[in-house]
């Protein structure tokens, strides 16, 4: 039975993953990972506000069929960005789309003429941490207490994006997810 589960030379359908610019039209979506990721969320306005006016913000989603399955953002201001967020969809989460949505924004801070970028991090999410660390940033410092909900301190990882570093989203939209 080829091409079938029940067959010899199985092949199973995975589903593609295609990243692009986040829409208000997204923010239902997004607001729901966003609960389900952090102890405390932000709000409908404050994702408005981003979107629509801060000059410096750029946001992506993950999308898979017209599911938001992750998303992420950054500030670009000079020749420094900062990561202002990541997230999956919990039900998503160990497929790599973490990972590509990192690399895109990397890219796309290159793309604005970055030079560098930083992000924080809950001392208690090693999971991120270790994301990070894989793709080239290191703990430069702490924040004690940073995060107030938790008391959570928070890592402060920076990355420099030298002449080196390889592109490693542009070409690669979509793309498909290993289970």
């Amino acid at each position: 039975m080829e091409g079938t589960r029940e067959g010899p030379q199985a092949s199973y359908a995975r589903p593609e993953v295609y990243l692009r610019e986040m829409r208000l039209g997204d923010l239902d979506q997004v607001l729901q990972i966003e609960t389900r990721s952090f102890p405390t969320p932000w709000s409908r306005k404050a994702f408005v506000s981003e979107l629509t006016r801060n000059r410096y913000a750029y946001y992506i989603i993950a999308q898979m069929d017209d599911r938001v399955v992750g998303y992420g953002g950054m500030w670009v201001i000079g020749d420094e960005a900062h990561i202002t967020n990541i997230a999956v969809d919990p039900e998503c989460r160990r497929r790599g789309i973490g990972k590509r949505l990192l690399q895109e924004l990397l890219d796309r801070a290159r793309d604005f003429g970055a030079r560098s970028v930083t992000l924080e991090v809950r001392r208690s999410n090693v999971a991120a941490q270790r994301l990070y660390e894989g793709q080239g940033f290191e703990a430069r410092g702490v924040r004690k207490g940073y995060y107030t909900d938790t008391g959570d301190d928070a890592i402060v990882m920076v990355k420099t994006l030298g002449g080196d570093d390889q592109r490693q989203g542009i070409g690669r939209w979509p793309f498909t997810l290993w289970e």
